[in-house]
């Protein structure tokens, strides 16, 4: 449970973001029934982007009308939070629900209300609100149920009973909205007032003292998609409205009880710890919907206006590892959004001279660069944004997780129908990217890496690294493609118009890609130039609320060493095993003391490296800073929406830090290394058709791990020791030190 006590003008906003319900299709954030001037109601429906034109930013997430909006009247005295109202909100994480709890004491007496709502998570287009409300004295009640349009950019179009019809102003795209409303004053059913009003249900009824009414909206919405038109849309709708409310909330439940079984990970001795955890998989579950992959979750889910709606690099870095190891579904459809969207990368590649495919900084619905030209600083400065055309690590990004999915599911059809073609045409881009100089080696210049404060660029570590695996993956697939699919290899190599040296040449520049590395200090210079910059001790400046960017100015902050984010420590997260132990630990001392943490990306990186070197304090650290970036607004701009990529850290940082959790060769390994402060952690994993669920002990020094369920055995290292298991079977290591002990049990 998340409890949010009393009203507060000032963080409204906040608090709404951070208590919201969704399921991937649907987000509706956590606004009051009666809103004050502080709210900001909103609900998103996945995929419904417009574009105005002449404003900047491109396509945004256009807003659903408000459904929840009521307003209700007692003895003709309007009720509102002002009348002396003590009002609490509380998010049940393990159901998905949205409770909240009024006293409001009007001059009739003191009136309790009590709400639910709920983003169905077992049908995905139906929302539902129910009310009850109990008067202290004998009052007469005045209700109005309303659907109120957020903003300017949804326009109606018509209204035929239940349902109501509206389009996007600019990209004209359709939304069928049916709502269903109904009032039990004292168990009863009352007929709403016919006023002419087309989007408003209205009620008058007495009560006495003591004696409830029951009010509840059920709402489904259409997306206009996908062959989708406004006649299918209007049945769908229709017929999701006639489920009754005990249906919905059953099989929601229902649904998030399946949800956690496969997603939960348990903490015992660190409470706040397990609610940070548990906080960041219920927003994580409420992001993805895995029945539609021509939608992908944006970088704050569908919980808040900023940033659009539009998907970046942090979906497929930070987000699908959480999904490819707990709702294999949901990963794929993620990454099938990527393939459907390749035709815009693409063309994106072939306008700025390259080959393959370069994906949009910023994507949409479309895939089409969504980024921005321009931003406004603090100090009013307008400058100009150039991640949308040299950010460019995003397609290297998107060929990584799409192999990560592959090794973790074994997902065949998957990559011989589409992954294949991702890693294919983004080796194909940085093939032509790369240049060859005089030195033998091929550079990668004028690009911006993870960390945004250093623009335009030369041999950027992260991005040429990064591009360098990209082209040996390609190759492998190359190979794994004509050995296995040999018809489905000669569709593609026709398709993409590509040739036997094609592979060849994708080898040639990956073995001499200039990487920076340093061999006598075993650092990678972040880029060409970085160690001759103004170091800055950034001990100096703490306490600090502001980013370093604003602190030091534009300026300066580009001709020093501050790093906004993991760059260099990002790179060895992803690729552990290519680095040496000692070029590890190195690099992150080196680079952890440089970094600013301007993004809300880094502390959840550099948990998860900290962990990994043994550095459990650190980790831990860097754990309950991103933990704190939402649960505590540490950042200051939760009302734009919760920080998904962050959560999606978070989990990592724990699974794939922590408990060191690792896809190897035909298995799973584990290098766990846990806080003090923990007495164990146990979590599930899906690992190709089987579900493993595993624990450390930490007094006792043990770890499990146990195949609940698979036709395949699975091998399970853990430091450096593997056993086999069978369905069914169970092996204990123990832990001593790096020492490691094994036992088995069936």
């Amino acid at each position: 449970m998340l409890r949010d006590e009393g009203y507060d003008a000032a963080v409204e906003r906040e608090d709404e973001s951070r208590l919201a319900v969704g399921n991937g299709f649907l987000g509706v954030r956590a606004s009051l029934e009666m809103p004050t001037l502080a709210s900001r109601p909103r609900t998103f429906v996945a995929g419904l982007f417009d574009v105005v034109n002449g404003a900047p930013g491109g396509p945004f997430l256009a807003p659903a009308p408000d459904w929840l909006r009521l307003a209700l009247t007692v003895n003709g005295h309007e009720v509102a939070l002002g009348d002396g109202a003590e009002h609490s909100r509380t998010l049940d994480l393990q159901s998905g629900l949205l409770r909240s709890m009024w006293e409001y004491r009007a001059p009739s007496g003191l009136l309790r209300l009590s709400s639910l709502r709920l983003a169905s998570l077992s049908h995905r287009s139906t929302a539902l609100q129910v009310v009850r409300v109990v008067p202290e004295g004998r009052v007469r009640f005045e209700l109005a149920a309303l659907l109120v349009p957020s903003t300017l950019t949804l326009l109606l179009e018509g209204v035929d009973g239940p349902l109501s019809y509206w389009r996007t102003a600019g990209s004209r795209r359709g939304l069928t909205i049916a709502m269903k409303t109904e009032l039990f004053p004292d168990n009863a059913a009352l007929v709403a007032d016919e006023d002419g009003s087309r989007l408003a249900r209205r009620w008058s009824w007495d009560a006495a003292p003591g004696e409830p009414a029951v009010f509840v909206r059920t709402m489904a919405f259409a997306r206009e998609s996908q062959g989708k038109d406004r006649t299918q849309c209007a049945r769908a709708t229709t017929m999701a409205v006639a489920r009754g409310r005990d249906e919905i909330l059953a099989s929601h439940t229902a649904a998030w009880s399946g949800r956690w079984r496969a997603s939960d990970v348990e903490i015992e001795g660190d409470d706040e710890a397990q609610r940070a955890v548990r906080y960041a998989v219920y927003q994580l579950v409420s992001a993805a919907n895995p029945e539609d992959e021509h939608c992908s979750v944006g970088a704050r889910g569908l919980t808040g206006d900023a940033y659009g709606g539009h998907v970046f690099w942090d979906t497929e870095i930070f987000l699908l590892p959480f999904y490819t190891f707990t709702c294999p579904e949901a990963a794929r459809a993620m990454l099938m959004y990527r393939y459907h969207t390749l035709p815009a990368a693409r063309e994106k590649a072939a306008r700025l001279g390259y080959a393959g495919a370069l994906y949009a900084w910023e994507s949409a619905d479309t895939g089409e660069e969504a980024t921005p030209e321009f931003a406004q600083l603090p100090n009013g400065e307008t400058v100009p944004i150039l991640s949308g055309t040299i950010e460019q690590h995003i397609s290297a990004d998107i060929a990584y997780a799409t192999w990560q999915y592959w090794e973790a599911t074994g997902d065949e059809s998957f990559l011989a129908d589409a992954g294949a073609e991702i890693l294919l045409e983004t080796a194909r881009f940085w093939a032509s990217r790369a240049v060859l100089e005089a030195d033998g080696q091929y550079h990668v210049r004028g690009v911006i890496g993870p960390d945004e404060y250093h623009e335009d660029v030369d041999d950027n570590a992260y991005t040429n690294v990064m591009a360098q695996w990209n082209l040996e993956t390609g190759v492998v697939v190359a190979r794994l493609m004509r050995s296995r699919w040999p018809e489905r290899w000669a569709e593609l190599t026709e398709k993409l118009g590509l040739t036997a040296v094609d592979p060849d040449l994708w080898s040639d520049v990956a073995r001499r890609m200039y990487s920076g590395l340093d061999a006598q200090s075993g650092l990678y210079e972040q880029f060409s130039g970085f160690f001759e910059l103004e170091p800055v001790d950034l001990s100096l400046y703490e306490p600090r609320s502001a980013p370093m960017d604003v602190l030091l100015g534009r300026d300066r902050t580009q001709r020093s060493q501050v790093i906004k984010q993991a760059d260099v420590v990002m790179l060895m997260a992803l690729l552990w095993d290519r680095f040496a132990p000692a070029v590890r630990e190195a690099n992150y001392r080196y680079y952890e003391r440089r970094c600013g943490h301007g993004s809300s990306l880094s502390p959840a990186a550099h948990s998860l490296v900290a962990a990994r070197l043994g550095d459990v304090a650190l980790a831990e650290q860097y754990f309950r800073e991103t933990a704190a970036i939402d649960l505590g607004d540490a950042m200051g701009n939760a009302s734009g929406g919760v920080h998904i990529g962050a959560l999606g850290g978070l989990w990592q940082a724990v699974v794939l830090g922590l408990a060191g959790l690792s896809v190897s060769g035909e298995g799973l390994s584990f290098d766990p290394h846990l806080p003090d402060s923990w007495a164990s952690l146990s979590f599930a994993v899906r690992y190709h058709d089987g579900t493993v669920r595993v624990s450390a002990q930490n007094e006792a020094a043990v770890f499990s791990a146990r195949l609940e369920q698979g036709s395949r055995p699975v091998a399970i290292t853990v430091g450096g020791v593997t056993r086999v298991l069978q369905e069914g079977e169970a092996h204990q290591w123990r832990i001593r030190g790096r020492a490691m002990q094994t036992e088995s049990a069936t």
